[in-house]
């Protein structure tokens, strides 16, 4: 009943804005780039502008499904480059993972933390959805970008166990979450501290929120700091997400 309802949210937000309710959350794809740990690519979606939305599937279809998604913000731009590289290694395996790099690609052009409409997708969720205004901008409604419209039919669809949202600069890993336990786990693995990330009072619109309403699974929010280096990116913090999520890379074990 939950995915029906998520459905039709993201469906009226289309017809109210006069445009054509979406298909699946998106057709399989071709890797154009022949990477082995990537087992399906799709285009779950566009920008405003209309850039591609991609998520590419990596590891064991049927294992856990996890979901991981970066560059919310377009200020944001370092976090993605864990998920790139687990999509540009060697094969995983121990888990069905779902990799969304880049989930405000016109933000990243521009270097801003909102869309190319200057809405924060982090506050245009329906989940206790405001009305806010400024660098929090929530939209004309919730669900009213079609890069959140995206993102809810991709996770109503693929129903993961587990989202993980990464952003910048707060330094700290959400332990005020669905699942606590496995958010400590999550800090200690990739070494950051605990925190509640309360928006400075009670968040609105968030996309953590409204999964963790509306589904099984729990999300939870990864803060790394403003400027992480490159090695802590593309080495540290893909071997330690892996070793959290029991999975490893390369052959059976």
């Amino acid at each position: 009943m939950h995915r029906l309802l998520v459905g039709l949210i993201a469906t009226a937000g289309l017809l109210v804005g006069g445009l054509v309710a979406p298909g699946p959350a998106g057709a399989v794809e071709a890797d154009p780039g022949g990477r082995p740990a990537v087992v399906e690519v799709r285009t779950i979606g566009r920008s405003v502008q209309d850039r591609a939305i991609r998520a590419w599937r990596l590891g064991e279809p049927g294992k856990r499904r996890i979901v991981l998604i970066s560059t919310m913000h377009g200020n944001e731009p370092h976090t993605r480059r864990i998920l790139e590289t687990l999509r540009d290694g060697r094969r995983i395996r121990g888990v069905d993972l779902w990799v969304i790099p880049t989930y405000n690609p016109d933000g990243l052009a521009r270097g801003t933390r909102r869309n190319a409409r200057g809405v924060d997708l982090n506050r245009n969720f329906p989940y206790r959805w405001a009305d806010l205004d400024g660098s929090y901008e929530s939209g004309r409604r919730p669900g009213s970008e079609p890069e959140t419209r995206a993102v809810m039919d991709f996770l109503t669809e693929i129903d993961p166990m587990r989202v993980i949202s990464f952003h910048q600069p707060l330094n700290g890993v959400d332990t005020d979450t669905k699942d606590p336990r496995f958010a400590r786990r999550l800090a200690r693995a990739l070494r950051l501290p605990r925190t509640r990330l309360d928006c400075g009072s009670l968040c609105h619109g968030t996309m953590t929120m409204w999964f963790n309403h509306e589904f099984r699974g729990a999300a939870l929010t990864v803060e790394y700091p403003g400027h992480p280096s490159r090695h802590r990116m593309v080495v540290e913090a893909p071997r330690q997400l892996l070793g959290v999520l029991h999975a490893h890379r390369g052959r059976k074990r």
